[in-house]
Formats: C-alpha cells, structure tokens, sequence
C-alpha cells in the first residue's frame, strides 16, 4: 500500500541509488586502500630484504662470516619479522635471526617458493596470522669463489617472513570507518531528500488530490494559491486556471439551462395553445372549403368570379396546411411502425412531390443502393419529412436545378444506418440562418409557419435518427438523414413483414 504513493517511490528508488553509488564508490576506495597498505608492507620487506642483503654480502666478502649470524639476529628482532634465515639450495636453514633452526630444514612453503621460482607469496600462519614470504637467492659471485669455489651457481638464499597483523589491523580500521562514514552520508543524504520531496513535492501534491477530489463533488471555489514557481507551481498554477474556467462555465450553463427551460415553458404554452386554436380552427375551414368549391360550381369557366374562388380555395388550402402543423407540432401523434424499405419510400415520395408547382422543370437524379437493408419506421411520418425537404428543394431552384438523391449504408459506433443524402442546386443558405434552421417558429420565407423542418427534427428523433444540413451559400444545399437499419429480409405487402430480423442496437 505504501509504495502507491509516488512521493515513497521516488524516495525509496533515490535513496537505492544513491546507497548503492555511494557504497561502490566507498568499496572501491576501500580495495584501493587496503591494495596500498599490501604494497606498502611489499617495500618495506623489500626494502628490508635488500638491506639485509647488502649487509651480509659485505661481511662475506671479507671473511666475516660470523658477523652474518650477527647482522640476522638483530634484524630479527624487529616485532613485525617473524624470521628472518639463510638456507642452502638443499632445504637446510645455514643463518637464522632464530639461532635454534640452524642446521634444520626450512620451513616446507619457504622452500616450495624457491623451487617454484617465486620470490614472494602471502599465507597464513597458525597463531600469526597473514605473514608475507619474500625470498631472495644468493648467487655465487666472483667475490664469493674464494670460500665457495665456483661450482654452484646458488651458494644459499635469503628468505624475510613479515608480518601482516599490523596492516590487517590498519585495514580493519580502515574498513570500519568507511563503513561507518558511508552509512553516515547515506542516512544523511537520505533524510534530507526525504524531507525536500515531503516538502516541496508531497505535500503540495496531496493537497492538489484532495482540491480535486472536492472539485469532483461540484466545489468550484478551491483555490490553492500556491507561490512556488516550480513545476509542482507551475501544475498548481494549472489547476487553479482549469477550476477557474470549469466555474465560468459552470455559472453559463446554469443560465443557458434556465434560459432552455424558459424556452421550453414558453413553446410548450405556445404547443398546447397553438394546438387548442388549431383545433377550433379546422372545422370551420373544412365548411368553407366545402361551401366555396360549391359556389365555385355555379360559376362558368370564364367568369372572372370562378378565379377569384379558385384563389380563396387555395388560401384555405394553405391555411388548412398551417393548421395542421400547429396541431401536429403541438400535439404530435405517435409513429406506427412497420419495416419499410427507404428506397420505395423515397421513390413514391418524389413522384408525388413532381406533380407540386416547380417541380416538373427540375431534374431529378437518384442514385439508390440496392439491397438496402430496411428500417423500422413510420412511413407516413418518414415521408412527410422527405416530402417537406423535397418541395424546400424544388422552392430553392425557381429557374431550375437538379435534386439528387442519394441513399446508402454507414457504420457508426458499431451501429449501421440506413442513410438518405438529398442536395439541391438552388441559393443555398446562409451561416447565420443554418444554424437556427430546426428551430420551431423560425422561417425566413413570408408565408412561411416555422414549423416544417422542427417537426421533421421531431420525427426523425423519434425514429432514433439523425438529421443535419450542410450548405455553402450560391452552390445549394444538401440534408442527410440517417435511419437504424435492421438487418433482415423484408417481405412484399403492404404490412411489411420481415424475416430474419436483427435490428442495430
């Protein structure tokens, strides 16, 4: 649990790494000490060994060979020498510092290191420790031939044993201060990174966890207010900013939220009130209609009066189409579905929109997927709103265009849709009337209601669907609608049953 924390990580990876540069470091100096000390109780015996030399090979010379046991017995009582002896090429010990081995065999490891040519070595001797052997021969020089004759070549050899308790003892010392002078700077350094990373890093940081935590709950008042300019202020700094603006437009979706509740009281009185007129509206409508278009009989062809009823006919008519869409709009009926196929539905759709005026003098191109997967749907409904789209196209072209019509399927989140694209030539639509081109009661033509594209919105909503408009102002304009598909075979009749249905959820 302990090691979730990022600020124990890091202290725990620094202080590793840091006890493990500073104790390789220290064992190196350490070896480097301890090489040194051996090399210096090297000299010494060497130094020794070649003084001893010196000394015996002057008192041979001139025939002093008792001075030799002299000169080895005064050497010999340096503490440090644990003997110091001549011995014959043979093994038999000549001189020695030790006067009661003389005529004995040399100790085995003295005389194995002359037969194997060595001249040094360091073993360890029971009750003295680590002892270094040096041994030196004595050759037979021109000097020498007076009481040695000039046969042998090695007339003895010179062997110093020296002792390393001291230097042992000098490394163990030395040994122990590194140890304890690094685990000293590692638990320094340690404490004192730990306590900069609790201070300028952890603490900062949980306080920054537990702001957040208290902005996740809707606080938008924290503020840190830290001074620090590093990258824990500059993250602060951040944080601070990020609330800020998270608070901004918190405070401007809560009045863009009340202004969409306003809104939508006030459509919602203005739905039901539209509704309740257009209710009281359309029976007597109907009785004028009925009433005129009895009149308009009585009248010939020629009479001037009959073209005067036939355009009170047609104000009606359009008044009619007005109530209709107050009353669908303010009280709209509930789709009955079936499964259809969107090809069909558009074709039909087309054919009748044609015989509307303006339509017969636009070229018309469609461009229908075949095998089509059917959707589920309200034809009716699906077609008031390719129809109303349709008649917007051909409204858009008065001097002639073409509408085309394209359908397709497409994938989105792993859901297929049954797409339907339609694109006119005409004026297009500008940006600023685009973007409030579904909202109900907006209408930029003067015998307009505002209510056509909204309520295509509403039907296609209810139809899980999509519908959008893209438009470039002077090139035309081009509405995509997009319908769940339902995979399947879709049988003929006018019930529109299916087979083999999976729908997209």
């Amino acid at each position: 649990m302990i090691f979730r924390s990022l600020t124990t990580r890091v202290i725990v990876i620094s202080i590793s790494l840091l006890a493990f540069g500073i104790s390789f470091f220290a064992f190196l100096n350490l070896r480097k000490e301890q090489i040194q000390l051996i090399n210096s109780a090297r000299e010494t015996t060497d130094l020794l060994l070649r003084t001893v030399e010196a000394s015996i090979y002057n008192s041979m010379r001139i025939g002093n060979t008792d001075d030799v046991q002299v000169i080895l017995e005064m050497v010999g009582q340096n503490p440090k020498l644990t003997g110091v002896r001549i011995f014959h090429p043979h093994g038999m010990v000549l001189r020695s510092s030790h006067p009661i081995e003389v005529g004995r065999p040399v100790d085995n490891v003295d005389y194995q290191m002359f037969l194997q040519n060595r001249k040094e070595g360091v073993f360890t001797v029971q009750g003295l420790g680590d002892v270094l052997r040096m041994i030196k021969p004595i050759y037979n020089d021109e000097p020498c031939h007076i009481c040695h004759g000039h046969k042998a070549r090695i007339i003895g050899v010179l062997n110093v044993n020296y002792s390393l308790s001291e230097t042992q003892k000098r490394m163990i010392e030395a040994t122990k201060l590194f140890f304890v002078s690094t685990a000293a700077i590692i638990a320094f350094l340690s404490v004192t990174i730990s306590l900069v990373l609790l201070k300028f890093v952890r603490k900062p940081l949980r306080l920054l966890v537990e702001n957040m935590a208290r902005v996740e709950e809707g606080d938008l008042t924290v503020r840190m207010n830290y001074k620090g300019k590093d990258e824990v202020g500059q993250l602060v700094a951040s944080f601070d900013s990020m609330v800020d603006r998270l608070d901004k437009a918190k405070q401007e979706l809560e009045q863009l939220h009340f202004q969409q509740m306003e809104r939508a009281d006030r459509l919602a009185s203005v739905g039901e009130m539209a509704a309740g007129i257009a209710h009281e509206i359309k029976n007597p409508l109907t009785g004028i209609a009925a009433a005129i278009s009895i009149i308009k009989e009585d009248f010939q062809a020629s009479d001037p009066r009959s073209d005067i009823l036939v355009e009170v006919l047609d104000q009606v008519k359009r008044m009619d189409k007005t109530v209709n869409d107050l009353l669908f709009f303010g009280k709209p009926s509930p789709p009955e579905f079936v499964y259809a196929d969107l090809n069909s539905i558009l074709q039909k759709t087309v054919v009748f929109a044609s015989q509307y005026k303006g339509g017969k003098h636009i070229e018309k191109k469609l461009d229908l997927c075949e095998d089509l997967p059917p959707v589920h749907v309200d034809p009716k409904q699906i077609q008031q709103v390719l129809l109303n789209i349709i008649l917007n196209a051909f409204q858009a072209m008065p001097g002639g265009g073409e509408l085309s019509i394209v359908t397709k399927t497409t994938v989105r989140d792993g859901v297929t849709f049954v797409r339907a694209i339609i694109g006119d030539t005409g004026y297009g639509i500008p940006p600023q009337v685009l973007e409030k081109l579904f909202t109900p009661f907006f209408t930029t033509k003067a015998q307009g209601t505002g209510l056509g594209l909204a309520i295509c919105h509403n039907i296609i909503s209810q139809h899980s669907g999509d519908i959008s408009v893209a438009s470039e102002n002077g090139k035309g304009t081009e509405f995509t609608i997009d319908l769940p598909a339902v995979m399947g075979r879709l049988d003929d009749g006018p019930a529109g049953t299916i087979h083999d249905v999976k729908e997209q959820q």
